[in-house]
């Protein structure tokens, strides 16, 4: 397994760099298997959706189906598949931002009653506490 860093990915999904996006779409098409397949991180992954939220302006639509796409593949592992999946139902309902709902799944994950926020838009999301 080979970890991926989120300039790999935003330079795949952007595609607006000629040179580190054909080694990202060769990487990422061509070099990945299943049996050797790419990780990516929690980290990564908000990171990855933070950037194209602002620096490319994407919708959150868009950005769901990003990271649905990144869930279906058979040559990505996705850390904490389901909790990702959670977040980015939420980002497509509009019940929140993906980060958040991320940190709200991963509580619960972890077995946590709550998580403590002063977010009062984190504290639509389920497994949040308004303090």
């Amino acid at each position: 397994m080979t970890g991926l860093d989120t300039n790999v990915l935003v330079r795949y999904f952007a595609q607006d760099d000629p040179i580190q996006s054909k080694k990202a779409t060769e990487i990422l098409e061509r070099q990945l298997t299943e049996d050797e397949p790419g990780f990516v991180s929690v980290v990564t992954m908000i990171e990855t959706v933070w950037v194209l939220s602002r620096v490319y302006d994407l919708a959150d639509q868009q950005i769901a189906a990003v990271v649905e796409g990144m869930l279906q593949s058979d040559t990505l592992v996705i850390q904490n598949e389901q909790e990702v999946f959670t977040a980015a139902a939420a980002l497509r309902a509009g019940r929140g931002s993906f980060a958040d709902a991320l940190v709200s799944a991963l509580g619960i994950w972890a077995g946590c009653d709550s998580t403590l926020t002063f977010d009062r838009g984190a504290g639509r999301l389920g497994g949040f506490e308004l303090i």
